[in-house]
């Protein structure tokens, strides 16, 4: 397959998706992005347009928890650790983005260990 035909095709689903889900204060939006190597999560209030976390395989405090495990059971790690960090600022409800990505493997993983740390979506 064309590189530039599935670059266009995450794209489509990437708009699909975010026509959908908006971030609001009381449910802000958890975004999920994954590389080949990495895993990224965000918590982002869309109204302002803000950050409120981030998070991911390479951030200071989890790049040593990482060296020796799978690649699905480090994004579950990220999951709970950004959960944590939400819970931690009041935040336990978000709606969650894929990103365009398909809700398997390393996404859900994610997913599932936001919700085992109490974030509800």
């Amino acid at each position: 397959m064309d590189i530039e035909k599935k670059k266009e095709g995450h794209l489509k689903r990437k708009r699909r998706v975010r026509r959908k889900i908006i971030g609001t204060s009381e449910r802000p939006r958890l975004n999920v992005y994954r590389s080949n190597k990495h895993i990224y999560a965000q918590i982002i209030e869309d109204a302002t347009g803000k950050t409120l976390i981030s998070t991911s395989t390479i951030s200071k405090e989890l790049k040593a928890k990482f060296k020796k495990i799978k690649k699905a059971e480090a994004a579950k790690k990220v999951g709970e650790f950004v959960a944590k960090q939400a819970i931690a600022k009041g935040i336990d409800k978000v709606v969650f983005d894929r990103g365009g990505f398909l809700y398997h493997g390393r996404i859900k993983a994610v997913a599932d260990g936001a919700r085992e740390a109490g974030l509800k979506f």
